[in-house]
């Protein structure tokens, strides 16, 4: 479990995702992905594990991500430009979702290309729900993301659903798992979107991440 950031880093952090942030595009195929070299951070994760939820509780707005209760309905790679700094894209979610199978099949694909060829990728968030631990859909991306060299970094959702000692448990568990995964960055981010829990820590490990000022 990561500790409290710095309180500069915070601060920072807090600073960066406060400023304009706009939808770009919603990627359908390669074809359509932001041209340039902005530094890029995707959240991916199972369908309905909260992708949404969590770039607008980043961003501080409710419906820059579109959300819902139903699995599937993000069926596009959604990019978000936060101040030229950060291109932030919203994944589809992969693992169980209402829609037609060889639509799943599709965008499943094309998640798959995005994540193992986009050179200005620098992290991926892996999201996984605090109440249903890691899955084996989840172990697929994570082994990879190892295999192309995808540093990536397990933010757990929804924590304000279980219970503490259940959550403890659920760290110690992924800690372990991730110790074998090369790529993976050794700190989990535990948060939620309707408390606000590890937003501010999520935000200053992004933040640390972007282009400096006047490198736009």
């Amino acid at each position: 479990m990561t500790d409290t950031a710095p309180s500069a880093d915070n601060e920072f952090g807090r600073w960066l995702f406060s400023q304009s942030c706009s939808f770009v595009i919603g990627a359908v195929k390669l074809d359509d992905l932001p041209q340039g070299e902005m530094v890029e951070i995707a959240f991916a994760g199972r369908s309905n594990v909260g992708k949404s939820s969590l770039i607008n509780a980043l961003t501080g707005r409710k419906s820059l991500a579109r959300t819902s209760n139903t699995p599937g309905r993000t069926q596009q790679l959604n990019f978000f430009n936060l101040d030229d700094r950060l291109m932030l894209a919203d994944l589809p979610g992969y693992g169980y979702a209402r829609a037609p199978k060889t639509q799943v099949e599709e965008w499943t694909a094309l998640i798959g290309d995005y994540l193992k060829g986009r050179p200005n990728l620098r992290r991926a968030c892996v999201l996984i729900d605090s109440r249903h631990g890691i899955k084996d859909t989840d172990r697929e991306v994570m082994t990879m993301l190892d295999t192309t060299a995808v540093s990536y970094q397990a933010v757990l959702t929804k924590c304000d659903k279980i219970k503490p000692t259940a959550l403890s448990t659920l760290v110690d568990n992924v800690t372990a798992e991730l110790a074998s995964h090369v790529a993976a960055h050794p700190d989990i981010i535990i948060t939620s979107s309707v408390k606000g829990d590890g937003v501010a820590d999520l935000r200053a490990a992004l933040a640390a991440l972007a282009v400096p000022a006047g490198e736009q």
